[in-house]
């Protein structure tokens, strides 16, 4: 590894840090930075969710705020997240390639109609009297679904589970975006300890990746706990129309 590529890896790393933090979809930024150095798809893949796992951390750490009175919450999501993020890792290895292609667009641009359209359905369950705070079925099948898929590439995974809580529960934007970090950080976290007892990593690459968006993700928690809702929910919807489209083409 040249010493130009240890400084690119760094850097997309930080940048997807605070991607991630604020959104979710940072490995769109170095995965294929990872390939247009020369790393083979399933080595560059897994390097890259190991690698990427402090950015998660740190950015859910830098929200431990809005963390508050939502451990029951969390954790009752927690059998969902890491049962299908083994699936999906299980997915990745067995049947590598871009199974998710056609799927995976689709999925974010509802995700951002989601996000979109949630303060007005919020308003309305007040309205009728009812609020819900803790996940039902259609969260915990989401999360799931959406854990499957975080194991196996994972790219705007963010996006897809702000959709799904900000439709499902009654809470505050950033509060929702403080369960969402924690949510992917676990996701990433199984994926990497399931690749790392059964594949290859570039660790070169995973640990120049952690130290970037260790870095991102507390850049990404400061930014993004100072965004309005408003703000936060048109960033979303920006990003995730774009990898949406990004897909599409590319796939």
């Amino acid at each position: 590894m040249t010493l130009l590529h240890a400084v690119i890896i760094v850097t997309v790393g930080l940048i997807a840090g605070m991607v991630n933090t604020i959104v979710g979809s940072g490995s769109l930024l170095t995965f294929p930075t990872l390939l247009a150095l020369g790393y083979q798809p399933v080595l560059a893949n897994v390097s890259n969710t190991v690698g990427l796992i402090s950015g998660s951390v740190s950015g859910a750490v830098g929200y431990r705020r809005e963390l508050k009175g939502q451990l029951r919450r969390i954790l009752s999501l927690m059998p969902v997240v890491v049962v299908g993020t083994v699936i999906g890792a299980i997915l990745l290895l067995a049947v590598p390639g871009s199974v998710f292609r056609h799927v995976v667009p689709i999925l974010i641009l509802l995700a951002v109609v989601l996000v979109l359209v949630q303060p007005t359905v919020a308003r309305r369950r007040a309205e009728a009297g009812r609020k819900r705070e803790h996940p039902g079925p259609l969260l915990q099948v989401g999360t799931f679904l959406t854990s499957i898929y975080g194991g196996y590439f994972g790219a705007a995974q963010g996006v897809v589970l702000l959709g799904l809580f900000g439709i499902t529960l009654d809470d505050d934007m950033q509060r929702l975006n403080a369960a969402k970090n924690v949510v992917a950080a676990t996701i990433n976290a199984v994926g990497a300890v399931f690749f790392i007892a059964n594949t290859t990593i570039a660790w070169k690459v995973s640990g120049l990746l952690f130290v970037g968006s260790t870095v991102g993700g507390q850049i990404g928690a400061h930014v993004g706990r100072r965004l309005s809702p408003q703000v936060l929910r048109a960033t979303i919807a920006i990003v995730g129309t774009g990898v949406a489209i990004k897909l599409l083409v590319s796939g």
